[in-house]
């Protein structure tokens, strides 16, 4: 199978890649703009693989797309392309409409375009495949409730709004011209490689600085966690075993509270980072309570169980063994952190 990645320099794009590259044997080129969250020092471990390739290149470029997608020729287009850190899209909307509703109508197009002219066989084996996020569904009111693949979208975000939409584009591309598409909507990832400003690194490095650890309200707001190498897996599957116009929820049943997931990562430091900065008696003594963000949800929680009956696929990281091994790998990769802080 010969994949077309978009936003593979990304976190989640560069994991999906790497699990490509070292389990399959399929052809990968990864389609990154490099913007500040996309990094080639990701793809290290494969960058000199005869079947990956790089191109340069801005979704929302209409004749690129199209030049792109013919040369290469794919089976598989994989849409993880997206601006997607929530804090940057309330304080600065247009380039989350820009990349995420207006790139993604641009690369559907580029992607019809070329369906419309490939032979029938390789029509029946061609996919797009759209990698969305569990925030389209707004938050859930109680402690019992779960995210299905038909729970009502409400966004809170302009982030998940921008998202919701590109879902909506999605669907109507596969109902109204009949481009084979797939969904997935996913909760929130971490793992080696996520970009600092996101909870879970910022924490780990804060604390190994001696910084205060921000953490928005009370810290009580629940997510499901999913390792990203998890989540690598799941998207493969889906990509090779999902019913066409289908939608797949990939969780990793790991329901935490912010506060917690600080204090656990603090909680390893001590055991795997003992020598403190200076000044610092335990390293939870540095988590800071903030204001909270606008529109904040309170919880998030999916249902998996679609994943599991129908492609045999669940997570096979515990929160527990997810997130040491990856305060283990932002302990052994500080260059790579500084490198990725640095631009």
């Amino acid at each position: 199978m010969r994949i077309f990645v978009t936003g593979g320099a990304g976190f989640i794009g560069s994991a999906v890649i790497r699990h490509i590259i070292e389990n399959t044997d399929n052809t990968v080129i990864n389609i990154d703009k490099l913007t500040y969250a996309g990094n080639l020092n990701n793809l290290t471990e494969i960058e000199s693989n005869s079947r990956y390739s790089f191109f340069q290149a801005d979704i929302c470029d209409s004749q690129q797309m199209i030049k792109l997608i013919h040369e290469f020729e794919p089976n598989a287009i994989l849409h993880l392309a997206a601006e997607s850190h929530v804090d940057k899209s309330i304080t600065g909307s247009s380039e989350f409409i820009h990349t995420n509703i207006l790139g993604t109508y641009t690369l559907l197009e580029a992607a019809r375009e070329y369906f419309n002219n490939i032979s029938d066989s390789n029509k029946l084996k061609f996919r797009f495949h759209h990698i969305s996020t569990d925030e389209v569904y707004g938050d859930l009111d109680d402690f019992e409730s779960l995210f299905h693949e038909d729970s009502p979208y409400k966004p809170s975000s302009p982030y998940s709004a921008t998202k919701a939409s590109s879902d909506h584009l999605i669907r109507s591309w596969n109902r109204t011209y009949g481009l084979p598409t797939l969904i997935t909507n996913c909760s929130n990832n971490y793992g080696p490689y996520q970009f600092p400003e996101k909870l879970i690194p910022l924490a780990i490095l804060k604390a190994l600085k001696g910084e205060q650890i921000p953490i928005y309200g009370d810290g009580l707001q629940i997510r499901d966690w999913l390792f990203v190498e998890d989540h690598a897996k799941a998207i493969y599957e889906v990509l090779s075993r999902g019913k066409i116009g289908g939608t797949y929820n990939i969780g990793g049943h790991n329901e935490k509270r912010n506060i917690d997931v600080i204090k656990k990562i603090c909680s390893i430091l001590e055991k795997l980072a003992p020598r403190k900065p200076e000044g610092v008696i335990k390293y939870d003594d540095l988590i800071s309570f903030v204001d909270d963000r606008p529109g904040h949800d309170g919880r998030y929680a999916i249902d998996a169980s679609k994943m599991e009956k129908e492609l045999g696929w669940k997570p096979n990281e515990t929160f527990d063994s997810g997130i040491e091994k990856t305060v283990v790998w932002y302990l052994n990769n500080k260059e790579w952190c500084e490198s990725a802080l640095k631009g």
